[in-house]
């Protein structure tokens, strides 16, 4: 069921990336697009949060907490992603096929594409307070430039 509703809402995204392509263009398709990811992260992680219970993020150990719930309720298994902790304070996200590569290519325009996929990531650590780095910066798709799509994140917790 689960996997269901999210290729639901990820056909829903697509199809309103694609109409408000046809309606406005891709430069302003992309813009609009990292804005509601990132509005939408602002709101999920709250919600997640309370769903779980878990209130203020101090360590490392709460992110890892609180990351661990937020992927294992939307990430279906059609998303290839995965992701792990390997060292204090770092993680290491690596997308093995990417939904989204794929959907804006078949479109024709993977070359105008900005990506969004880890704004809503990053749009979650900002909502939480959390100051962190993120290796590479994202120009564009790294699927596209890289073959690839890893990111590496670096978190600062005060002590």
């Amino acid at each position: 069921m689960k996997e269901l509703l999210i290729k639901c809402w990820m056909t829903h995204d697509g199809m309103w990336f694609y109409h408000c392509l046809k309606e406005c263009g891709m430069m302003k398709t992309n813009k609009i697009n990292r804005a509601a990811i990132r509005s939408l992260a602002s709101i999920e992680i709250k919600r997640i949060q309370k769903v779980f219970n878990i209130d203020k993020i101090n360590t490392f150990n709460d992110l890892k907490i609180l990351f661990e719930k937020a992927l294992n309720l939307f990430k279906a298994d059609f998303m290839v992603l995965t992701f792990n902790f390997p060292s204090m304070n770092h993680l290491h996200c690596e997308m093995h096929r990417c939904w989204a590569y794929d959907g804006i290519n078949r479109m024709g325009v993977i070359e105008q594409y900005e990506c969004g996929i880890f704004d809503r990531i990053e749009g979650w650590f900002d909502t939480l307070g959390i100051k962190y780095d993120a290796d590479p910066i994202i120009e564009g798709c790294l699927m596209l430039t890289h073959g690839k799509c890893n990111r590496d994140f670096k978190f600062y917790f005060e002590k």
